[in-house]
């Protein structure tokens, strides 16, 4: 009978850390910290004090207080897309702080759930540019995870000064009902509860739900008063025309009334505890979640102050695994990458890893090359670990550090364009879900290969100090001003004045893609999903990893006595 050995792995903090390391990496970690830690507190803000007394006047919650109600006690929330929209500026000046809704995966009744909820402390709850695909996305991940869908309406449509940005396009706000429509044919649960205005296409989104709950104050009408008013002279109410007494008892589209939000957010958690309970303790095989024996909060303090410096990635995936275990597979090949399965939460998972270290050079006796970068070897053997992973049903967790694949004339002789194919094809076709992290560097065609976000990972994570781009800004701006330079990099005009112009242009290059790697910027163009802290990535794949199993059904998960990874383990002598 085939057994998962899980073997101790990493090392305690001060064995490999200096005090002064540890110091000085911690400092840099809280200063790119506090952006987000700030960020967030502003995007929970919404439009401020006012707008939550004018909710609180009409005698409903926020969303985030709906939230809270919701969830079961003592349970985290997990926000997807914090940061859509951060730094823009819209018609009149306004900003919609994250996108005027808010996407999270909330445990309700022992089952996580996505919730999609209208911050109506924003506009009313109105849909922004990106408000949509925002919606779509968290979506899709409920889809893809068989997550049950509970939407928190109170949405004023679409915010019209901006409409031009939000309404047509394939995924503009039409796009959510054909979701809601995917979501219903392939039966992964929707629960709608009203609170407020339902206009427009608020009105159309909870309607495909399994289940309508509106409170007492709630209205869905597919236009408002004010516009029937206009249009056709009569002078009503929204309330009159699509409220609980219209949908409930004559329209019938909408279940059943309640009195409040408290009394509706009752209704749904309850019709989320008659779905199946979570199949993840079954796959646990009567084991539990454990702690890391090297604590996760030493996370923080694992990524060196400057970026070029390699780290020991093996320490950083000790912090992550239950009891810090971890079987790693083909560990002598393509050293480049680090792949094994370990426990989080009680629950198996394959890692793929960027190795940082110099690693021995295969061809060179006596030489080195650097990690952080694709090799063939390497490429094969990510490809093959990737597809064990599908085969088995494990899980995929991705940690990103990666400056790109290797170039050059070795290289293309190697046939690295096809083993990066190889590679594409496999995580394309891949049906097991994979969760990508970007750890620190996600640079050029090694971001794509590493399951990144064009690769449609069921989630990607960010932190404070990730640089997601094609290449620093250095490099590309010498590449911009290649015809000025000479062999060495150095300006070959000997004119001053020509000389300024293109340091002037370089460093206005250099800054500008510097400033383009920020992870804010990727997470407000929805390039990422969440930017999380290095403390948070331990709960944070805790909750993802659960999520993969909850549902039953819809993917193969093979018991581990009869896994591939066992023929891959023999058939390349054992690992390391």
């Amino acid at each position: 009978m085939a057994k998962v050995m899980l073997q101790p792995l990493g090392s305690p903090l001060e064995s490999f850390l200096s005090a002064a390391d540890f110091r000085a990496n911690r400092a840099a970690m809280e200063r790119a910290e506090r952006p987000v830690v700030e960020g967030r507190a502003a995007v929970r803000d919404g439009w401020g004090e006012e707008y939550r007394d004018r909710v609180h006047k009409k005698g409903k919650l926020t969303a985030h207080e709906r939230i809270d109600v919701l969830k079961d006690a003592g349970s985290e929330v997990f926000p997807v897309g914090t940061f859509v929209n951060w730094g823009r500026e819209f018609e009149g000046g306004k900003s919609s702080p994250g996108a005027g809704v808010v996407t999270a995966f909330v445990k309700v009744a022992g089952r996580y759930t996505m919730v999609i909820a209208n911050d109506n402390t924003v506009a009313s709850g109105a849909w922004w540019p990106q408000t949509p695909e925002k919606i779509e996305r968290a979506q899709e991940i409920a889809r893809r995870l068989r997550l049950p869908v509970v939407y928190l309406v109170d949405c004023s449509g679409l915010f019209l000064p901006e409409q031009a940005r939000s309404f047509p396009g394939p995924t503009g706000a039409g796009h959510i009902f054909k979701m809601n429509s995917l979501l219903s044919a392939e039966q992964v649960p929707q629960i709608a509860g009203v609170f407020g205005d339902c206009i427009a296409g608020g009105g159309y989104m909870p309607i495909i739900s399994d289940r309508v709950y509106m409170t007492e104050q709630a209205y869905m009408v597919i236009a408002g008063a004010a516009l029937i008013k206009g249009g056709k002279a009569q002078n009503i109410t929204s309330l009159t025309i699509g409220g609980p007494d219209i949908h409930v008892h004559l329209s019938n589209c909408a279940d059943f009334r309640g009195p409040d939000d408290r009394a509706v957010l009752a209704l749904i958690r309850r019709d989320v505890s008659l779905l199946p309970t979570s199949a993840a303790d079954y796959y646990r095989y009567g084991g539990d979640s454990s702690q890391p024996i090297h604590p996760a909060e030493e996370l923080p303090a694992l990524l060196p102050v400057d970026y070029r410096m390699p780290y020991d990635m093996r320490q950083l995936i000790a912090r992550l695994t239950d009891q810090s275990l971890f079987w790693e597979l083909m560990g002598d090949r393509g050293e480049e990458m680090i792949t094994g399965v370990g426990k989080v939460g009680g629950l198996y998972a394959g890692f793929i890893a960027n190795n940082q270290f110099l690693i021995d050079h295969p061809d060179v006796a006596g030489h080195k090359r650097p990690g952080g970068i694709l090799y063939k070897e390497g490429i094969a053997k990510i490809s093959q670990f990737s597809r064990a992973c599908n085969d088995d049903g494990l899980p995929i967790l991705w940690l990103q550090d990666i400056s790109g694949f290797d170039i050059g004339a070795e290289a293309e002789k190697e046939g690295l364009l096809g083993y990066g194919s190889n590679l594409i094809y496999t995580n394309s076709t891949n049906q097991t879900p994979m969760i990508t992290v970007l750890l620190r560097k996600a640079s050029g065609a090694g971001y794509y290969a590493m399951a990144g976000s064009p690769y449609d990972p069921v989630l990607q994570l960010s932190t404070p100090v990730t640089r997601l781009a094609v290449m620093e800004g250095r490099t590309l701006a010498i590449g911009a001003y290649r015809t000025r330079l000479d062999d060495n990099f150095e300006i070959i005009s000997r004119d001053p004045a020509e000389r300024g112009k293109v340091e002037a242009g370089m460093k206005q290059v250099e800054d500008r893609i510097t400033a383009d790697m920020n992870p804010l910027r990727s997470a407000a163009l929805m390039d990422t999903d969440e930017v999380v802290l290095m403390g948070e990535l331990r709960s944070w794949l805790l909750a993802a990893v659960e999520m993969c199993y909850q549902s039953i059904g819809y993917r193969r998960v093979k018991n581990p006595r009869i896994w591939s990874m066992h023929d891959l383990d023999i058939l390349t002598e054992g690992g390391r």
